[in-house]
C-alpha cells in the first residue's frame, strides 16, 4: 500500500542560517528517498532548520513520484484517477511554496552583497536549481532498483546501468552549477531575481473553472 500522506507539512518551519553546499543538499534528498522507502516518515531534523525544509521539500516530490506512477495504471479506477490528480495539483502547489521559501532565505543571505560593475544576471534562482536536484535524486535512486531486477534480461539491466551513469554525471554538474552559483552570489559576480510562480489552476479568482461556478 503505497503512502501518500502530507502529515508532515502540517507546520512550516521556520529556517535558519545554514551555509549551504551541493553535497550536503544531495546527502539531505538521498535521506529522504531512502527514508521514505524505508517508511520512516519522521523528519530527522530540528524544525527551524533548512536541513527540515530540504527534507520535507523531497519528501512532497517522493510522494508526487508514486502518485504519478499511480494514475499511469491501466487499470486504475476513474474516481481514483481524479483524486491523484487532484492530490497531484495540491503537491504542485505544496513544492513551489517551499521552493519560494527556501528562494526568500537564499536571497536574504545575499542581500547586502554589493554587486561588482558587470556583475551577470543568472535566470535560475538557487532554489529552483535545488529543486532540479531533489528530482534527480529520485530518479537515480529508482534507476538503482532497474539495474537490481531479478525478473527482467540482461539488456534491460544494461540499458538502465547507462541511463544511470547519466543521471550521476548530471548529479555532479548540478552539484557543482549549484556551488559555483553560490560563490559568484557571495562574491557578487552574479546575481537573480525571484519571480514567484503564480499558478492561476488553484486559485478560485484566476482559473474560470473555478470562478464562473460561484454563486
Amino acid at each position: 500500500m503505497m503512502r501518500f500522506s502530507l502529515d508532515f507539512l502540517a507546520c512550516r518551519p521556520m529556517l535558519y542560517t545554514m551555509a549551504l553546499q551541493a553535497n550536503s543538499v544531495v546527502s539531505i534528498f538521498r535521506q529522504s528517498v531512502v527514508n521514505w522507502h524505508n517508511k520512516e516518515t519522521a523528519n530527522p531534523f530540528p524544525p527551524d532548520s533548512v536541513e527540515s525544509i530540504l527534507y520535507n521539500k523531497n519528501q512532497i516530490d517522493t510522494i508526487q513520484w508514486h502518485v504519478e506512477d499511480e494514475i499511469r495504471r491501466p487499470d486504475l479506477p476513474d474516481k481514483e484517477l481524479v483524486g491523484f490528480k487532484r492530490q497531484i495539483d495540491k503537491l504542485n502547489q505544496e513544492r513551489t511554496d517551499l521552493v519560494e521559501i527556501l528562494d526568500d532565505r537564499i536571497s536574504s543571505e545575499f542581500q547586502n552583497v554589493p554587486k561588482k560593475f558587470g556583475a551577470r544576471m543568472n535566470s535560475e534562482t538557487p532554489a529552483w536549481l535545488i529543486d532540479r536536484m531533489s528530482i534527480l535524486e529520485l530518479k537515480i535512486y529508482h534507476m538503482e532498483e532497474q539495474t537490481q531486477r531479478k525478473d527482467v534480461n540482461e539488456n534491460h539491466i544494461l540499458a538502465c546501468k547507462r541511463k544511470l551513469e547519466v543521471l550521476l554525471e548530471q548529479r555532479k554538474d548540478l552539484s557543482q552549477c549549484l556551488d559555483e552559483l553560490l560563490e559568484d552570489l557571495k562574491n557578487g559576480d552574479k546575481f537573480y531575481k525571484v519571480y514567484r510562480q503564480m499558478k492561476m489552476y488553484n486559485d478560485q479568482n484566476l482559473n474560470p473553472s473555478l470562478y464562473s461556478k460561484k454563486s
